[in-house]
């Protein structure tokens, strides 16, 4: 038990020094009604498990990522972002136009959910996990050598960050339902969230530079 609690305390400080920032990113998700709060939950535990996976066997293949290559991640929220903001331009011009009602957009909806609703859903899992993974430069350089480190922890390191994971949604999701704060984030959480995206997409991309600069 003397061994345990320490490398509790070190997988602890790990996860909440490199997903500190997945806080905005899941209030963002959580805020967009295009989200819902299974498919984020959903999302956020597959790209964490993804980048544990991904850690894990580079510690154990003693294998280094090259600078660079991991800023090339960045081109998947800067996608999505993209994607979102012409949805988001789509539907303001719909509505400027009158294309369709309150109900007629319903029925709409409606039906594409009952025609595409299952596919839709996985889509928008991969998708918050996508972000998830592309956000996690800082992520790698870290459990790459925590987990070299000490190669027989990784178990434990994995399940603290599992439980972590859940504790970082939950408190993403009652931010968003907050009495006060919750009706402001959910007020502007669509049409933030595109641009959250791509400033992310934009600031992971800057540190594949080096690869323009190596050529």
């Amino acid at each position: 038990m003397e061994q345990i609690l320490p490398i509790l305390g070190v997988s602890v400080v790990v996860f909440v020094s490199t997903n500190i920032d997945d806080i905005l990113l899941l209030s963002a998700f959580f805020a967009d009604p295009g989200f819902t709060p299974a498919q984020v939950v959903a999302g956020q535990f597959l790209g964490i498990a993804a980048l544990v996976i991904a850690s894990a066997a580079c510690a154990l293949l003693a294998v280094r990522v090259p600078d660079g290559w991991i800023g090339l991640l960045g081109l998947a929220p800067l996608a999505l972002g993209l994607r979102g903001l012409w949805a988001l331009w789509r539907g303001s011009r719909a509505r400027e136009a009158g294309v369709a009602s309150g109900a007629d957009e319903a029925d709409a909806a409606e039906s594409a959910r009952g025609r595409h609703g299952s596919s839709a859903s996985r889509f928008k899992v991969i998708a918050v996990a996508g972000v998830t993974l592309a956000n996690g430069g800082d992520n790698l350089g870290v459990y790459i050598p925590l987990f070299s480190s000490s190669p027989a922890h990784i178990p434990l390191h994995a399940a603290v960050f599992a439980v972590m994971t859940g504790a970082f949604c939950a408190f993403g999701h009652r931010l968003v339902n907050h009495p006060i704060l919750g009706t402001r984030i959910r007020r502007f959480g669509r049409a933030a969230l595109p641009f959250v995206l791509i400033g992310l997409g934009l600031w992971i991309l800057s540190d594949a530079l080096v690869l323009v600069r190596a050529g």
